[in-house]
């Protein structure tokens, strides 16, 4: 599957310990495994700013308040990818500036580079990332499944809404067993 990249994102240290659950932690584990042992590319993303925060402008709701409450330090423990996943050197590791998995960032050009054409998305939060990356990578023309219990969501009623009634309208949406199993076939 040299056209197909699983996008593994902001299963970080500080978003899995505050959102995440053992079980989605071994079900995006298992997709990772199975995307590994079928020649899918992985991509692990995370989002991450320098030293200070140069980034984030004040007026941004979602990150303008990280500067106040992080001061000047930046944790590279807290943006790493959670080590259940055993990164390896042939995986690659995105680092964003914003919510979507594309801005401020080098994956597209690296998708690019992969010929990946089908994406497989997996991440924490549904509403956030998943879905911000989902409405950007459908816009770029990819094609695009939503693995919908290695994502998660602190509403779980939004998650529930956007796998059932959204995303379906761009992206095929399925569980985790189901494209494993179709990797083998």
């Amino acid at each position: 599957m040299p056209t197909t990249a699983l996008l593994v994102m902001d299963y970080q240290n500080s978003i899995v310990d505050r959102m995440g659950s053992p079980e989605l932690l071994a079900t995006a584990t298992r997709a990772v495994d199975a995307a590994r042992a079928n020649g899918v590319r992985v991509l692990f993303v995370r989002v991450a700013f320098r030293p200070g925060f140069p980034e984030v402008a004040p007026a941004n709701k979602a990150f303008g308040g990280i500067a106040a409450r992080a001061g000047t330090g930046f944790d590279e423990a807290a943006t790493a990818i959670h080590d259940a996943f055993g990164m390896r050197e042939d995986d690659l590791l995105v680092t964003k500036r914003r919510v979507s998995a594309f801005t401020g960032s080098d994956l597209e050009v690296l998708l690019r580079g992969l010929g990946a054409r089908h994406l497989v998305l997996a991440g924490i939060a549904t509403s956030g990332v998943v879905l911000s990356t989902l409405r950007q990578a459908a816009d770029l023309d990819f094609e695009l499944t939503v693995l919908e219990d290695a994502c998660a969501d602190a509403d779980p009623e939004v998650h529930r809404v956007l796998v059932e009634k959204v995303f379906p309208r761009q992206a095929e949406v399925t569980t985790t067993d189901a494209w494993v199993s179709s990797l083998a076939s």
